[in-house]
């Protein structure tokens, strides 16, 4: 009996030591580990915003592209049998430049006088006998009926005849032959491309983050890339409103190649020169916290690290321009973002 007493004073004596032991050890395993303490002040670098002004300088590259350039079509159907113009030759507005064969039409229109005179001799005749109460007066007026029907039959082969000579719509230059002499011609079948390379229109594509640096019927200084040293004058005259594949916008300027030194599909450069003013809220683009959709930067206001949203109207390069949410004089965290939260306490360190 005695030794089942010390044997178990043993035991508990051991378990009161393990769990002596056990709460030493979780004691110092707890002050090795680092505990947060959220009033400690954070040291962080600041920036004060100070409104400037903003140059922006750039060369958009763009092509130069006719500004009227269309393909010929015949309007009636027909066999070639002139062509008065090849490849490389320059037309003005009203040249003749097809002929098509107005053999089959013409015979129409002489079947057509023919058929014309026998109404009115029937309807002079008709009108005395009529007159005469000899004849009913609906054949009278079948005839004047029918006169009138030739008559309008004959004009629509006239307008044919007339049309199977195919004429320059616009001054340019024939840059291609799609037909030959021979060949049979009908509405919608090209049969020439026109060039009019005299007005040219100069297009950049570029991103809606940049459409603000386009100023409407502004002209700006355009060179050529073939021409080295050649620096022309172009008027924008659109600014797209639709975006392309590449989610880029078309911007238009109208130049004048009066000698036309200039071909469509040359490489260019439009020169732009903006300045927004000198009020402009500018901030590097790494200060930015959020997404897009809702950016936000942390504002230094009585010791104090704020997350504020703000609004971006243009990114140049590495900054950002704030529209709204700053001001003239407000602190924001420039650097220093580990472990900072909306409310945490700051110690700043001006930026260099």
């Amino acid at each position: 009996m005695k030794k089942n007493i010390i044997s178990i004073l043993i035991l508990i004596a051991l378990v009161v030591l393990i769990v002596l032991k056990l709460k030493e050890n979780k004691q110092e395993a707890e002050a090795r580990v680092y505990h947060y303490d959220r009033e400690q002040p954070i040291l962080v670098q600041n920036q004060k915003i100070a409104p400037q002004s903003l140059d922006i300088k750039r060369n958009l590259t763009g092509n130069f592209m006719s500004d009227k350039d269309g393909r010929i079509n015949a309007d009636i159907q027909g066999k070639v049998i002139a062509i008065k113009v090849k490849e490389g030759d320059y037309v003005k507005k009203g040249q003749l430049l097809i002929k098509l064969d107005p053999t089959l039409l013409q015979s129409k229109k002489r079947a057509l006088d023919v058929k014309i005179k026998g109404f009115q001799d029937d309807v002079k005749r008709y009108k005395v006998l009529v007159d005469a109460n000899a004849l009913p007066a609906i054949k009278l007026e079948k005839a004047q009926l029918g006169l009138r029907g030739a008559i309008a039959e004959r004009r629509g082969v006239i307008d044919q005849i007339r049309k199977t000579n195919i004429y320059a719509p616009f001054s340019g230059y024939i840059t291609m032959k799609m037909t030959e002499v021979g060949s049979f011609a009908a509405p919608g079948m090209p049969l020439l491309q026109l060039t009019d390379i005299k007005k040219l229109q100069f297009i950049v594509n570029v991103s809606e983050n940049d459409l603000d640096l386009f100023d409407k019927n502004k002209m700006y200084d355009i060179t050529v890339d073939a021409l080295p040293g050649t620096t022309i004058k172009g008027k924008l005259s659109m600014i797209g409103s639709k975006a392309n594949r590449a989610n880029e916008y078309p911007v238009k300027f109208d130049v004048a190649n009066a000698k036309s030194a200039i071909k469509s599909g040359m490489f260019g450069s439009v020169k732009i020169n903006k300045n927004f003013g000198s009020d402009v809220i500018l901030i590097p683009a790494t200060v930015v916290r959020g997404g897009e959709n809702q950016p936000k930067v942390y504002v230094i206001e009585n010791g104090k690290a704020v997350l504020k949203n703000i609004v971006i109207s243009k990114r140049i390069d590495n900054s950002v321009v704030v529209k709204e949410g700053l001001k003239a004089g407000d602190e924001i965290v420039s650097a220093g973002f580990v472990n900072l939260f909306d409310g945490a306490n700051v110690t700043t360190k001006q930026k260099n």
